[in-house]
């Protein structure tokens, strides 16, 4: 398997429409990482241009250490899986696996050998000899990575490829990808706009927005330390919560005061949120990150009016409002709610997230970098 580097990708369109600007991007050997962002990000024109099914305007691409800029993409030893299966639909399983060895040349013996061995990876092999009509959607997706494996490629590029599958399919295409990674020892670089995904099978995630990475890391520290706002609300679901509150101090302590209720931030926190006194910040507290007080707790309290209730069996979500906002709450299922009822719940301030009104960024960088 190979390295993949990008430095400085940039991608122009006819028009000075930039698609993509300044990429820099490391995809160590054997790793799994997972471009996500809303869709016209620029992160499918990325994977493209590293697949060099797009030109690149700015940068340069490096695969095993060898610029690949000009080099075709026949030549730069890569498989692709598309969102679209793009299966031949006249040949059987086995004929569709094994077409792009034929096209090489490869000896019929180890065509046969490939072919057996990916079906048996994937489970698959009591398919070789059926037509793609004959296959549910998740088979035939199985067969598409399939097509790729036999190619030994120094890296396999996912763009979007479980999007058109329902979503027990989805979870379950998510586990065996996984699975297939860790199995082949592979470089893989994936695409998608579903950040779920990202999370559960990425070793590393790049945040894009606009054709800019916002951040890169690896899901857990891009879930508890996110460099802005967006990254915050774009990984993790339900999204974090957004408050605007006033930084004031009272009794020498500095408080967050929201219009309905006030609290108080971490000590850990204290010194970078006291530096706002006297202006608004952007408070953020994950849903999960609230626990329900059967009575009004003596600190950091805040009430709120449910609006929905969501019942998910695990856990049930909670829209409700203050009187000024409104948030998001995960909760426990044993409690009861209900429409129009007034709760009372404490967030956890040593998970809290603030950020600057005006730039949106974390005011949080110097624990944030300390953490890395």
């Amino acid at each position: 398997m190979a390295k993949v580097e990008l430095k400085g990708i940039g991608k122009v369109y006819e028009g000075n429409v930039r698609a993509v600007d300044n990429a820099n991007i490391v995809v160590e050997d054997k790793e799994f990482v997972v471009l996500v962002g809303p869709s016209g990000c620029g992160k499918s024109t990325t994977l493209r241009m590293v697949a060099g099914l797009e030109d690149i305007s700015e940068g340069e691409l490096y695969i095993d250490g060898e610029i690949m800029n000009d080099v075709p993409p026949k030549d730069r030893n890569i498989a692709m899986v598309f969102q679209n299966y793009a299966l031949y639909p006249h040949m059987t399983v086995y004929e569709n696996m094994a077409f792009g060895l034929r096209i090489k040349k490869v000896p019929k013996d180890e065509i046969d050998k490939r072919v057996h061995e990916a079906a048996r990876i994937l489970d698959i092999e009591k398919f070789l000899d059926r037509k793609p009509k004959a296959l549910s959607g998740g088979q035939r997706q199985r067969v598409a990575v399939g097509r790729a494996i036999v190619r030994n490629p120094k890296v396999f590029l996912f763009d979007e490829p479980l999007s058109n599958l329902d979503a027990k399919l989805r979870v379950q295409m998510r586990a065996e990808l996984s699975d297939l990674h860790l199995r082949l020892n592979a470089t893989m670089i994936y695409v998608t706009h579903d950040q779920v995904e990202a999370m559960t099978m990425a070793n590393k995630i790049v945040v894009m927005k606009d054709g800019k990475i916002q951040q890169i890391g690896a899901p857990l520290f891009l879930y508890n330390h996110p460099v802005n706002k967006f990254v915050a609300g774009f990984i993790g679901s339900p999204p974090m919560n957004f408050l605007t509150v006033k930084v004031s101090e009272e009794g020498g302590q500095v408080v967050l005061d929201e219009g309905s209720f006030k609290v108080k931030p971490a000590p850990e926190h204290a010194e970078y949120v006291r530096k706002y006194i006297g202006k608004e910040l952007l408070f953020g507290i994950r849903p999960e990150d609230l626990s329900y007080q059967t009575e009004a707790a003596s600190e950091n309290n805040v009430a709120v009016k449910i609006t929905v209730v969501e019942p998910l069996g695990a856990d049930i979500n909670l829209w409700v409002t203050t009187p000024t906002q409104p948030l998001v709450i995960r909760t426990e299922p044993h409690f009861s709610f209900k429409v129009g009822d007034t709760a009372n719940f404490v967030p956890h301030m040593d998970k809290a997230r603030y950020f600057d009104k005006e730039t949106e960024l974390s005011i949080l960088k110097e624990l944030d970098e300390a953490a890395k």
